[in-house]
């Protein structure tokens, strides 16, 4: 096999551009996979002519206007606003929690209403200091918008009650008090016309690519393929585990094809009562307004990670904290492997923060 200058670990987005600027500087890029596709969890797959969101749903959003333009080399994006819709047993509420929310809930009007609402419930509660998850949930929004939209719902995510869950979890939760349903508030957002796996393709045009790969067994056979590494794999696993494993949380998707045109009429429903197994139903075709007579819809469902399955969320608590610091004392060791992505710093990342923390490992090359 001949020699490159960098062996690019896992083909999600952060390997994508990672190649695709070093590429451009004229250096030689191998990219491998252990999984049959690129993209990473950004992997978006044909279905009936609707491009199915195989890893959960990806929503491309930034405030960055320098980020935007960047990942406009790429696709023609659209205009889609992420809206998502809250169900509560037979009740339906508007996410973020915004005056159509509170208006459904108390049967209010204005802004002040809402507020004095809110109000009165916290303050009825006394929670001067939180001592867990649910007191810290409760002494930002009340009572009833915590028992609807936020308890069963955060429940499934994190697999245990809340009051058994640490209230660090839960920093804020954003009240709105205007009439809008855009769920994140940054200037740019959309997705890209025929999916993100056409995307990472024009990435790593001009890189080499091995898919159904191990690193630990390709290296094993090719110690010297390339000058440097980049890893965007599990830090934990490059170690053997030495420490130990890092905890995340994982999902698992069951996805069918309903022979119907329209299933839910959007693109994502959360299921806030702990009661339904999964947390929200994507439907994908929504993402681009399609027309096609069929739709596709994926269930989500939460799970503790155990080794083998696919990681996902980190779980950033004082014990983890302190675990990916003894591996990240070892990753500040090494001279030609650089660890990048939500798996290599143990942090989960938004698409253009991925894309930000990529630029930047490229510009200390």
């Amino acid at each position: 096999m001949k020699k490159y200058d960098y062996l690019i670990v896992g083909t999600g987005l952060f390997g994508a551009v990672f190649a695709q600027e070093m590429t451009k500087q004229g250096k030689s890029c191998l990219a491998i996979d252990k999984r049959d596709h690129i993209g990473g969890n950004i992997y978006t797959k044909e279905m009936e002519n609707i491009n199915v969101h195989v890893y959960g749903a990806h929503i491309f959003h930034t405030s960055n206007k320098a980020t935007w333009e960047y990942i406009n080399q790429f696709a023609e994006f659209n205009h889609y606003v992420n809206s998502p819709i809250a169900v509560y047993k037979d009740e339906l509420y508007n996410m973020p929690f915004n005056m159509n929310t509170f208006s459904k809930l108390w049967g209010i009007r204005t802004p002040a209403e809402a507020q004095a609402k809110i109000k009165e419930q916290i303050a009825e509660l006394g929670i001067t200091e939180p001592q867990n998850l649910e007191e810290q949930a409760l002494s930002l929004v009340g009572v009833d918008v915590y028992e609807k939209l936020v308890k069963g719902y955060t429940e499934k995510q994190w697999g245990r009650d809340c009051k058994d869950l640490p209230a660090f979890i839960i920093k804020r939760l954003p009240l709105r008090f205007t009439y809008d349903n855009n769920y994140f508030n940054d200037r740019y957002q959309g997705i890209p016309v025929g999916g993100y796996t056409a995307i990472v393709e024009k990435m790593f045009e001009g890189t080499d690519i091995l898919l159904n790969t191990e690193f630990k067994s390709f290296i094993a056979g090719h110690p010297d393929v390339a000058d440097k590494v980049i890893y965007t794999g599990m830090i934990d696993e490059y170690y053997d585990f030495c420490y130990g494993p890092l905890q995340y949380r994982t999902v698992s998707f069951e996805t069918e094809v309903l022979d119907m045109p329209n299933y839910q009429g959007n693109a994502v429903v959360n299921y806030t009562e702990r009661e339904v197994p999964y947390t929200r139903i994507i439907e994908h075709k929504h993402f681009e307004f399609g027309k096609q007579d069929k739709t596709v819809i994926s269930r989500e469902y939460p799970t503790e990670w155990k080794p083998g399955m696919e990681p996902y969320y980190p779980i950033n608590d004082t014990l983890n904290g302190g675990l990916f610091a003894k591996y990240r004392a070892l990753a500040e060791q090494e001279t030609k492997v650089f660890f990048g992505g939500r798996l290599g710093n143990y942090k989960y990342y938004d698409m253009d923060k991925t894309i930000e923390a990529a630029l930047e490992l490229v510009a200390q090359m």
